[in-house]
């Protein structure tokens, strides 16, 4: 068989063997966060955008929701402004709230719309500056004397437009959140973008949450690739986090992850963002390429 025409069975094959994915997820909601390391790489955000549009023209629902910490932290030290964390999560004064609600609402996900559309497909951008979907409380953090620990405009996400959001959907619309969210009085709250996406999946029991992640997903040992697991249930990911496999960051991320399957989510997913079309290759093939977590 000659060498061209091998390669076009071959894309032949790689279709049919999407056609059934395609045909199960038609219709069904799945909720992406990107943030952190991946929003810094240019081409791997514009890539990852194609396969979103792809996921919306086959029919499925896609909802991007994003953070963006390193470039918030860059706004704040061009404004001259020492950023503060406590346990982990940024300490937000009403100066650090405009610095963290300009960059995702207006730059951040503003670039995001404009690039798929500029590929051709269709998004909209759902915040407080334009038709808010997140839903808010201020949240405190338990210290270690049981006192509550203050951390400012810090917010959990407690509900949402869901009315607003399954509508675009349907519209054929992606809908991109950042993470900010309104409280019941309407002042803004900076969220963490993990528990977020965790919210709006659990909100809307989508068929799938996916985290985009700087790394390839779950290792027993970091320092040996071997050990990727491609497979976890929720029991054993608790017995990771409880032995410190599960360490560091990725603690809240599954931890969020397991609220949500809790709440109905059929799978949670963490993925490299660096890999070309990794999203597709997760959801749309028989073998993924990072850890499915499942109840």
């Amino acid at each position: 068989m000659p060498q061209n025409l091998e390669e076009a069975v071959r894309k032949a094959d790689v279709l049919v063997e999407a056609l059934s994915w395609v045909r199960q997820f038609r219709g069904r909601h799945v909720v992406i966060k990107l943030g952190g390391s991946a929003l810094e790489e240019t081409e791997a955000v514009r890539s990852f955008l194609n396969d979103v549009i792809f996921m919306s023209t086959v029919g499925m629902r896609p909802i991007l929701v994003h953070g963006g910490g390193k470039a918030i932290s860059a706004a704040m030290a061009k404004a001259g402004t020492q950023p503060r964390f406590v346990q982990g999560r940024r300490y937000t004064d009403d100066e650090t709230l405009e610095i963290v609600a300009r960059t995702l609402c207006g730059e951040i996900c503003e670039g995001l719309v404009e690039e798929i559309n500029r590929q051709g497909g269709d998004a909209r951008g759902l915040h407080y500056q334009s038709m808010n979907c997140l839903k808010g409380r201020k949240l405190m953090l338990p210290g270690e004397n049981g006192e509550p620990i203050d951390l400012g405009r810090v917010g959990e996400v407690t509900d949402i437009d869901r009315d607003l959001l399954l509508m675009t959907c349907r519209e054929g619309v992606i809908p991109v959140l950042p993470s900010v969210a309104l409280d019941d009085e309407g002042a803004r709250l900076n969220v963490n973008a993990d528990t977020a996406a965790a919210a709006v999946a659990r909100l809307i029991q989508a068929e799938k949450l996916v985290f985009l992640s700087d790394v390839p997903g779950i290792f027993l040992d970091r320092k040996d690739p071997s050990t990727l697991q491609s497979h976890l249930t929720a029991a054993r990911c608790r017995e990771l986090i409880r032995d410190g496999v599960i360490d560091a960051g990725m603690v809240p991320k599954v931890e969020a992850a397991l609220e949500a399957l809790q709440a109905g989510v059929q799978k949670v997913h963490i993925i490299d963002a660096r890999i070309p079309h990794s999203v597709l290759l997760e959801i749309y093939s028989n073998e993924g390429i990072g850890t499915e977590i499942v109840l």
